[in-house]
């Protein structure tokens, strides 16, 4: 696109997307950007058309039904005209996404009397790949083998000669936005002319029509089937469609399910069993049962107000290219103070791929100034909070990532015994990462997106002034115990006796029992969704902070009120819950309830008391249970500590202490492994979080340095704080002194350290008002970063005296105003 095209067609777009969108204006898209956004203009003409035009069921003889009918029939032909689809060669089947339309394809060749044989490109989506366990035989074929074929050098000696071959691609990768040729069907039926099965081809156009024109008038298109996301190239509905060519129509033949609509006649009885389907379209039988009608109305809308603001879909793929290119320029020319390169690409730049060319996808990975790789975690974590949308992970794509990063099966397996899951946060594994970072680009797309994206990786990855691990000290260094001192003591105590909600803070003067899994009361009760069984969290519910618990002992009663500050018009209202765990408050059946914390399954007892759950759906808005998970459990009813000294706090505590490196345990490869830790509830990691009061003082100087305003310490959700007493303190009093900490004493009882606390974005909830901000983790990312993680306050566990017989043992507590000595290593 030139240069004056391309600044006409980004300020219209960026215009529209500040009058469309004031509210997200502070976004970047960068995850099919713009094509997934629904324009206001949109929403109301579509409300208007909803409100002033009354469609009914098409399959109904009413007026209303038959407008929709119509209508139905119309936006499918403007559809068909599209994608340059002539209706007397191809028919078009709605469907709920892309997905749908594979299984659509993946039953009708099911059906077939000699089954099918399947040969998918290694690059497909996950849907395409899934296609592979229905058939009779199957076979992953790359670049190479493909060209064999194509060549002659290979033949298709290795599919079955009998039943049907589908072959089956993405015309554009979803990982890395390289695209294949269209006309490889076309190539392949013609070197397949001698077998006697027929030869079909399914392509996934799914990415490839989000920013392209697709034109299956071209001589060289032969693909049987083609898949598509509607709303990847228009933004709103949520639809799919399925295209199909009529000579391959005889495919679905022998598919025996049926739905309403689909049938002209059915008999139901003893005497008879007997049906009669739809025979003029291919459509009216594949679409079983009522079509979202409503969408396909707002499909049309969508279409029109797509055509008026961008004109031609080669006017956003020239606009899409450009800003790909810019980005991957600007990624490339990365470089930290030491000049090794910030970012891995895996996207080839444009000018390399060919007469095809790539897509508006840009995929890679950071490094850092050390050449280690950095978690995919933290990067999601830190685009959150600068509102930057991306993608991480295998994006659908196993053969494509693994490909790219090298990944073989048996290390994917390892990877699975060991943890990790499609959808979790992405962590560096055997010395690789498990995924990758994806830009994409859409319609509304804009320059500054691609600015702000390059600022944020500079701002946050790039480090100018690397420095080297500290060289080891020869010196005598000796381990010793802190003795009791006025320098440091318990500023507060903070239980949370509902996982995520707010804290209670213990009062002055109360001394508060310590258990192994932590202080008494502390995270006994969460919240679960009553669909997917899944903990809530204030990660992606912020508002549970405004859960304030009291706990009533002399009533006997957890008290829980919640009141937000911004919604002036909602009274405060509360919440009475007996701190008895008598059976009958329970769901006798819970136990067998699916539940998961931190993406651990655990089994918790749901409390039956439709007043208390709907208390806490109806605040958040959200349809959850209050769920039970009292001490001293056992399988599924018990957890242990998760948490460990980290290799920047192992470099601290011990570099300086000759041959104690060969005393500290590589961390173990599997839980059999693991040694007693200890128990705790539903905490994410320890019994015990301490926090320094000094160190958040620290960062608040950090952070107000600048420009930003500083953070409470009940940001941190710890359930201890200490403090110096005197200003001028000792070095192991000093801001994140915690860090080589092995242990400590709160009164007369004797606590161990278990590590480093590694913080996420949940940091950033205002624990007052519920509200996100970019602070403490923006800077904590800057300042408190290791390994790629960021750490910020320490775990620590109760430790009993073997052999102490006292009640001091017996039954520890603590109270605010305590002294608290340290045990750490000293030179």
């Amino acid at each position: 696109m030139a240069t004056q095209q391309h600044h006409g067609y980004n300020a219209a777009v960026e215009d529209f997307r500040d009058q469309e969108y004031p509210m997200l204006e502070d976004s970047v898209y960068l995850d099919h950007a713009g094509s997934t956004l629904c324009a206001k203009s949109l929403m109301d003409a579509f409300a208007l058309e909803m409100t002033s035009t009354l469609y009914g069921n098409p399959h109904s003889a009413s007026l209303s039904s038959q407008l929709s009918a119509s209508r139905i029939d119309d936006i499918r032909l403007r559809l068909l005209d599209f994608f340059n689809a002539d209706p007397s060669e191809y028919d078009l089947v709605f469907v709920p996404n892309a997905t749908a339309g594979v299984k659509l394809v993946v039953e009708a060749f099911r059906a077939l009397p000699e089954g099918y044989s399947y040969m998918y490109h290694q690059s497909c989506h996950t849907s395409l790949v899934g296609a592979r366990e229905d058939a009779k035989q199957n076979i992953c074929v790359n670049d190479a083998d493909l060209h064999s074929y194509l060549t002659g050098e290979d033949s298709f000696d290795s599919v079955d000669p009998v039943s049907a071959t589908l072959f089956a691609y993405s015309a554009q990768s979803h990982m890395d936005g390289c695209r294949y040729p269209l006309s490889w069907p076309k190539h392949l039926k013609e070197h397949s002319n001698d077998r006697s099965a027929p030869f079909f081809a399914l392509l996934d156009a799914a990415s490839l029509s989000a920013t392209s024109q697709l034109d299956l008038s071209s001589a060289d298109f032969a693909a049987d089937f083609v898949v598509f996301s509607l709303y990847k190239i228009f933004g709103f509905p949520d639809l799919g469609a399925l295209i199909v060519r009529r000579t391959a129509e005889h495919i679905f033949d022998r598919r025996r399910y049926f739905g309403g609509g689909t049938v002209d006649l059915v008999t139901c009885g003893k005497k008879e069993q007997w049906h009669a389907r739809k025979t003029q379209f291919l459509h009216e039988r594949l679409e079983d049962g009522t079509l979202p009608f409503h969408s396909i109305m707002a499909l049309d809308s969508s279409m029109t107000v797509h055509l008026k603001l961008f004109g031609s879909m080669h006017r956003v793929g020239a606009h899409t290219a450009y800003l790909a290119s810019k980005l991957f320029n600007g990624l490339q020319q990365l470089q930290h103070g030491n000049s090794l390169p910030v970012c891995v690409m895996y996207k080839q730049p444009t000018d390399s791929a060919g007469a095809l060319g790539t897509g508006p996808v840009v995929s890679f990975n950071l490094k850092n100034s050390e050449g280690g790789w950095i978690s995919l975690g933290e990067v999601e974590k830190l685009a959150i909070l600068q509102k930057i949308h991306i993608r991480t992970g295998s994006l659908c794509s196993p053969g494509k990532v693994a490909a790219a990063l090298n990944l073989e099966p048996w290390e994917m397996k390892r990877n699975l015994s060991a943890g990790f899951r499609c959808g979790v946060d992405s962590e560096i594994m055997g010395g690789k990462p498990t995924g990758v970072i994806r830009a994409s680009f859409g319609a509304m797309s804009i320059e500054s997106d691609v600015d702000r994206f390059l600022e944020f990786v500079k701002e946050f990855f790039v480090e100018e002034c690397p420095t080297s691990p500290t060289p080891p000290q020869h010196r005598d260094v000796v381990p010793a115990m802190l003795t009791l001192s006025p320098n440091i003591r318990v500023k507060s105590i903070i239980v949370y006796p509902v996982k995520s909600c707010g804290g209670y803070v213990v009062p002055a003067g109360i001394r508060w029992e310590v258990k192994p899994e932590g202080l008494a009361w502390d995270r006994e009760w969460c919240l679960v969704h009553h669909g997917s069984g899944q903990a809530l969290s204030q990660k992606r519910y912020p508002k549970m902070t405004l859960f304030r618990p009291t706990l009533d002992f002399e009533n006997g009663f957890l008290r829980v009120s919640y009141h937000d500050p911004g919604d002036q018009m909602s009274p405060p209202c509360e919440i009475h819950i007996p701190l008895s765990a008598n059976p009958t408050f329970f769901d006798h059946e819970s136990k067998q309830m699916s539940s998961r914390v931190c993406g651990e399954q655990i089994s918790a007892q749901a409390y039956v008391s439709a007043e208390t759950n709907n208390f806490f759906s109806q605040a958040l808005g959200v349809p959850c249970v209050l769920a039970r998970f009292p001490a001293g459990g056992k399988g599924l009813s018990s957890r242990t500590v998760k948490t460990r000294v980290e290799q920047h706090q192992q470099a601290d505590i011990y570099r300086m202490l000759p041959g104690s490196f060969p005393d500290i345990p590589s961390p173990p490869d599997s839980d059999s492994e693991q040694p007693e830790r200890g128990k705790i509830l539903l905490s994410n990691e320890s019994p015990i979080l301490l926090v320094n009061r000094s160190s958040v003082e620290a960062l608040n100087r950090e952070i107000t340095g600048r420009g930003g305003k500083a953070v409470a310490e009940d940001s941190f959700r710890a359930n201890i704080v200490v403090e110096p007493v005197y200003e001028e303190t000792g070095r192991l009093h000093a801001a994140y002194s915690e860090d080589t900490w092995s242990t400590i004493r709160i009164g007369g009882h004797d606590f161990k350290l278990l590590g480093a606390c590694q913080r996420c974005q949940m940091v950033c909830v205002d624990q007052m008002t519920g509200n996100r901000r970019q602070e403490p983790f923006s800077t904590l990312a800057k300042t408190r970063r290791f390994d790629g993680k960021v750490y910020f306050g320490a775990h620590m566990r109760l430790e009993s005296r073997l052999g102490d017989r006292s009640l001091a043992n017996q039954s520890p507590a603590i109270e605010v105003g305590e002294t608290v000595s340290v045990g750490a290593w000293l030179s």
